[in-house]
């Protein structure tokens, strides 16, 4: 199921169609924290993507070794969320077959597989960031109002860590540390599902943050 919704401008006024590009992984080992490296790399082999709007590109599942490392597994997948557009695919396609280095690891990638989004009642992203909210009840509230803003209703909440706490996250970018939270919308209509999907919420998009996904089978936050 495409998601062909309306994003308005001055100029253009058509729908955007979401897509995901799925890339096939060889490798065996990543850091658990690989946001912003992965960003690195593949900005690195594609420069354009630094200037691509509604590019998400979502951090790589893995077994946590609980020493900040995680083993991927052979079903492990590289996806990159962009609208549909040729000259816009077109620029992330020359990662196919290339090697990208990740701090001291690296991980092959395949040909790209091509996706539309399908809807899910619910989703969860592993971290969002929204800058200058970092406790739980001011955070949440600026949720709901990018959800309000996006015109998506749903109940958004953030999970609770093994302690009972709201779950905290955190990505380092360089010599810095941005903090968000886990976030779950449940009870979504399929449109909106769609819609988070492809515009998320918050920030650093590009880095893994504010990326919506559908829950795995063993939901577990701590897989990345």
């Amino acid at each position: 199921m495409l998601i062909t919704e309306k994003k308005t401008s001055q100029n253009d006024d058509s729908p955007q169609i979401f897509v995901e590009l799925s890339f096939g992984i060889t490798g065996e080992i990543l850091p658990a924290d690989h946001g912003y490296g992965l960003y690195s790399a593949i900005a690195h082999l594609c420069p354009m993507v630094h200037e691509q709007e509604g590019v998400s590109i979502s951090t790589i599942s893995g077994e946590p070794d609980r020493q900040g490392r995680i083993y991927l597994s052979k079903s492990a997948h590289l996806k990159i969320r962009l609208p549909y557009e040729a000259d816009k695919i077109a620029q992330i396609l020359p990662l196919a077959g290339q090697t990208l280095k990740i701090g001291s690891h690296s991980i092959q990638l395949s040909i790209p597989q091509i996706f539309p989004l399908q809807p899910f009642d619910k989703l969860r992203s592993r971290i969002v960031t929204i800058k200058k909210f970092q406790e739980p009840e001011l955070f949440l509230e600026a949720v709901k109002r990018q959800m309000d803003a996006l015109e998506i209703q749903g109940n958004a909440f953030v999970p609770l860590d093994e302690a009972g706490l709201p779950l905290r996250k955190a990505i380092k970018i360089k010599k810095f540390s941005v903090v968000g939270f886990s976030v779950v919308v449940t009870d979504l209509s399929d449109e909106d599902s769609l819609k988070l999907q492809a515009y998320g919420l918050g920030g650093k998009h590009r880095m893994g943050c504010g990326v919506f996904t559908s829950f795995p089978r063993a939901w577990r936050f701590q897989d990345v």
